[in-house]
């Protein structure tokens, strides 16, 4: 374990991690207290779990009743009696529900809708993800009401909550967890945001590679305590880069590191990755193989077929390990054959080659990502850490490992419980907080107007969208202006910012104004207008400022032009990405003892209304 220093705090706290997957879910936690070493725990008991210890997830399923009403979750939600009850009564069961949070900006051609069990009316996603985490937060108060006799009572108004995300999520998908926080009720007021930390699953199976894989060596100098890893250890006080991958359910997540162990410390090399081909797509393409394979025999009908799928999910899929062996999917009793349809016996064979092919596309997602990363990181990558739910598949490990191996790269999968990666780490990352920079995973700015030059190919192309602005001057609308661009790395106390100005012809129209920052996520360098590639930029965020004070420091100014009265409005935008949320501001000046005034768009605060007038 990484040695920690005793926590310095003067009073009691408890840091609750949520690591809620597409498939499965899981809680971590700590008690702080003042003078104690920090230890991070797992909630390793749940409502009709069977299996108990460390590494104790629950599957991410709901029951709904007509009324809208939860009637089971996690591992409830299996047990036969609620299963009856479900179909007697027209329950909707929710799984892979987390999907319908996905970033619209990530590649999703192969998802179909019909892959995505449909929402029950009159629910929402965030919703869904509310009565979730409100499950989830039950059982962790009464695994620790029950394992840590009164320690409860005195922190139950002290509470740090990690919750973690897919790297491909930002600033949309982020407000929607903090909205369902707050519906929850895990938090009773807005202003309580500021004890809520969101983080990417990337970096916190970062913290859980380093805690637990390889803190032991920082101080025994001994061989990196690993299994499947292909090489030995290398120098540790010299720098080496390192990816994780985290393969789970839904996405897997590609994050580079540039990793120094003496001392310790780890900065983001590379913009983080993240795939929508985690293991529930390896499943869904055996459905569809199914379905073809027995078409036109007694066993074709979906109920059939959905079971042999649920099978293949939970054996024959973690199981599979050689193409060149048959698989099986162990479904009925004795009776059931059809040697046409390779059915004897109660069990399917498929071949083994029509199994591997299952995985092709999740195994090329992970080299695309990788290489990707490889060409941007400003540090050769020489290590990586394979984690997660989807990391237990040995075919997966293999078929990765195939492609880095002529590259004299060493993979490892920690020896460790890989499931439980993500909640471990989110509370390894308050405490330990271990990366002192990131990378932008997109280029940034805001929307403007140019000055026209007629000399200007560009201007001359847009020559039929020109505008007069108030002081007579000819603008060219639609360009874009980045104030911090893709793949630049920052400090967490480095800001970005570029000065602009509005003119107005009165001054009440100078007391209020609004910016909305726009992400681009296309593949230009630095992309200059907005009509080139639309559909690669979107709004992240609006911030409102209130400018009355400025306003009634405003004197008109005339244009040489046209000598029409205007004011004009100077201002800052500023970004700050240092943090594991984005955070954006305006900054002006006030002629009130040379004060700096900001208004500001910040998650971490919630300021909501940017993204919903989206």
């Amino acid at each position: 374990m990484l040695p920690r220093e005793p926590y310095k705090g003067s009073t009691r706290k408890l840091v609750l991690s949520f690591d809620v997957g597409t498939t499965f879910s899981g809680v971590s936690y700590c008690m702080l207290d003042p003078g104690e070493v920090p230890v991070i725990r797992g909630v390793a008991r749940y409502p009709a779990q069977e299996h108990v210890g460390g590494d104790s997830k629950i599957p991410s399923i709901l029951y709904y009743d007509l009324q809208g009403d939860v009637r089971a979750v996690g591992a409830e939600a299996l047990q036969e009696n609620i299963i009856e009850q479900a179909e007697n009564e027209g329950w909707v069961r929710l799984e892979w529900w987390k999907l319908h949070l996905r970033a619209k900006h990530l590649a999703s051609s192969h998802i179909r809708e019909d892959d995505i069990p449909s929402l029950p009316r009159g629910k929402s996603a965030v919703e869904v993800l509310a009565d979730f985490m409100r499950y989830l937060f039950q059982c962790a108060r009464t695994y620790i009401q029950e394992s840590h006799l009164n320690f409860w009572r005195s922190v139950e108004n002290s509470i740090e909550f990690v919750l973690t995300h897919p790297n491909g999520w930002e600033g949309q998908q982020q407000q929607q967890i903090r909205r369902a926080v707050e519906l929850a009720g895990l938090i009773s007021s807005k202003e309580e945001q500021s004890h809520v930390h969101l983080l990417t699953e990337g970096e916190a199976s970062l913290h859980f590679c380093v805690t637990n894989v390889i803190a032991s060596d920082i101080s025994s100098k001994t061989p990196i305590d690993v299994s499947d890893c292909a090489d030995e250890e290398e120098n540790q006080s010299d720098s080496q880069g390192v990816v994780v991958i985290d393969a789970g359910g839904g996405t897997i997540d590609l994050s580079a590191y540039s990793m120094k162990l003496s001392p310790t410390s780890f900065e983001e090399i590379a913009p983080a990755e993240c795939c929508l081909q985690g293991s529930v797509f390896v499943t869904r393409r055996a459905h569809t193989l199914l379905q073809k394979k027995l078409s036109g025999s007694n066993y074709s009908n979906s109920e059939i077929i959905e079971q042999m799928t649920k099978i293949f999910d939970t054996t024959t899929k973690l199981r599979f390990r050689k193409p060149d062996e048959p698989s099986y999917i162990r479904f009925g009793t004795i009776r059931d054959k059809d040697p046409e349809y390779d059915i004897r016996s109660g069990q399917l064979k498929l071949a083994g080659f029509d199994v591997a092919d299952l995985f092709v596309p999740a195994v090329e997602a992970i080299i695309e990502a990788f290489e990707q990363q490889r060409r941007a990181a400003s540090t050769p990558i020489n290590l990586v850490w394979l984690v997660g739910g989807f990391a237990t598949s040995d075919w997966l490990f293999a078929k990765v490992q195939e492609y880095f191996l002529p590259l004299g790269i060493r993979l490892c999968r920690p020896d460790a419980h890989v499931n439980k990666a993500v909640a471990d780490g989110a509370v390894s990352f308050y405490i330990d907080h271990l990366v002192s920079s990131r990378v932008a995973r997109a280029t940034y700015g805001i929307e403007c107007r140019g000055q026209y030059d007629s000399q200007n190919p560009e201007h001359q192309a847009r020559k039929r969208t020109i505008t007069t602005d108030v002081t007579g001057v000819l603008r060219v609308p639609s360009m874009f202006q980045s104030i911090l661009l893709k793949g630049t790395q920052v400090s967490e106390l480095c800001e970005f910012r570029k000065p602009f100005y509005i003119t107005r012809t009165s001054l009440a129209k100078c007391e209020s104004y609004s910016v909305d920052i726009m992400r681009y996520g296309g593949a230009l360098q630095e992309p200059r207008w907005l009509d080139v590639e639309r559909s690669s930029f979107s709004t992240l965020c609006t911030i409102d400022a209130n400018l009355r004070e400025l306003s009634r420091t405003l004197r008109p100014k005339k244009s040489a032009s046209n000598q029409a009265k205007y004011y004009k409005v100077e201002f800052d935008v500023i970004i700050l990405f240092g943090h594991t949320e984005l955070k954006a501001q305006i900054s002006w000046k006030e002629k009130v003892r040379d004060s700096f005034h900001r208004s500001t768009f910040s998650l971490i605060e919630n300021i909501a209304k940017g993204v919903e007038r989206r």
